[in-house]
């Protein structure tokens, strides 16, 4: 069902069996196993995700290459709704762990917005990451090319940029490293600072490899039809590129966390066993929230796995059903 302002409070007394905070590939694989298994379960999902600026999905078996990720996210909460699986549109504020079950804080709206708690015995992190962009003066510019030919993931897209003139962005000098993985897909390299100055060390480094660098901020990019031809630099400089990758790390969506004190972090990500499992037994984390790597293949299994072990200690917990009728009565 699809809850909104309109109908929640009817759902305040529920207590979920899982709530699944996140709405991208694990999120929605998590609840469609959830449901599947007979479970009361909820989806909350925020928006604008990172699977939403997908707009190709090259390395998913039996999927056009073509794919918006978008048509995927469509497609999957569908596939929950209409297996039984609660979706509302709202942001998670706050986890609580209260015993018997967790206190699920969430705001609805972004004008006028109404705050209300929801329950569940579990509780799934699938609410990801955001790749941080160059920051333009016209931020539109940037979206015109990112998921096309300017990309955020290596893994993922690094075949589309085989051999093609590529521009490297980067916010800070560690980050410049990705230029030396990169070159397994195309040798002809460009680093764009958008206006810190580099080091020595890292320069000489660079020369080594012959992949210019350019310390002035970008202006904008260009070229037409989502194809890159080049990046505009603040002096007047054109750097020729057809492609590019965006190395300026990632906004973590974890904070509504950070009050349990159970949970184990490295770094921003949270570690788990390997179904998904947390510090905290009764949280588990999917897809780029957890360690390791963050592949949509890979979302989609952690979010089986992590429902189906759910799945398994809740079984474990309930009375076996019995055919009653078949039932024979002890000799007297």
């Amino acid at each position: 069902m699809k809850l909104s302002s309109a109908n929640i409070e009817n759902h305040l007394d529920t207590v979920y069996d899982a709530i699944v905070v996140g709405g991208g590939m694990g999120g929605l694989s998590a609840a469609i196993y959830l449901a599947r298994y007979g479970l009361k379960c909820l989806v909350i999902e925020k928006g604008k995700g990172r699977s939403l600026w997908m707009q190709e999905t090259r390395n998913y078996l039996g999927l056009d290459p073509n794919t918006p990720g978008r048509n995927i996210l469509t497609h999957g909460a569908k596939q929950a709704l209409d297996w039984g699986a609660d979706h509302l549109r709202a942001f998670v504020e706050e986890v609580t762990d209260e015993g018997d079950a967790f206190a699920v804080k969430v705001k609805i709206g972004k004008k006028n917005s109404r705050h209300y708690t929801l329950r569940s015995k579990y509780v799934i992190a699938a609410s990801g990451v955001i790749d941080v962009l160059p920051e333009l003066e016209n931020m539109q510019n940037v979206y015109d090319y990112a998921g096309y030919t300017l990309h955020v993931c290596m893994i993922c897209d690094g075949f589309d940029m085989w051999d093609q003139k590529a521009v490297v962005m980067v916010s800070r000098e560690s980050q410049i490293n990705v230029a030396f993985v990169l070159n397994w897909f195309t040798p002809y390299i460009s680093v764009l600072t958008n206006g810190f100055t580099v080091g020595d060390e890292m320069k000489q480094k660079l020369a080594n490899h012959g992949y210019p660098l350019y310390e002035q901020p970008i202006t904008q990019i260009l070229g037409e039809d989502h194809k890159m031809s080049g990046v505009e630099l603040q002096d007047g400089t054109i750097v020729e590129a057809t492609t590019g990758l965006i190395n300026m790390g990632s906004i973590y969506h974890n904070q509504y966390l950070k009050g349990i004190e159970e949970l184990t972090w490295d770094g921003e990500n949270l570690v788990t066993n390997n179904m998904g499992q947390t510090t905290h037994e009764r949280i588990f984390a999917v897809g780029d929230l957890k360690q390791g790597l963050n592949q949509v293949t890979v979302a989609v299994a952690d979010g089986t796995l992590a429902a189906t072990q759910i799945w398994r200690y809740i079984r474990r917990s309930s009375a076996p059903r019995k055919w009653d009728e078949n039932l024979v009565s002890a000799p007297v």
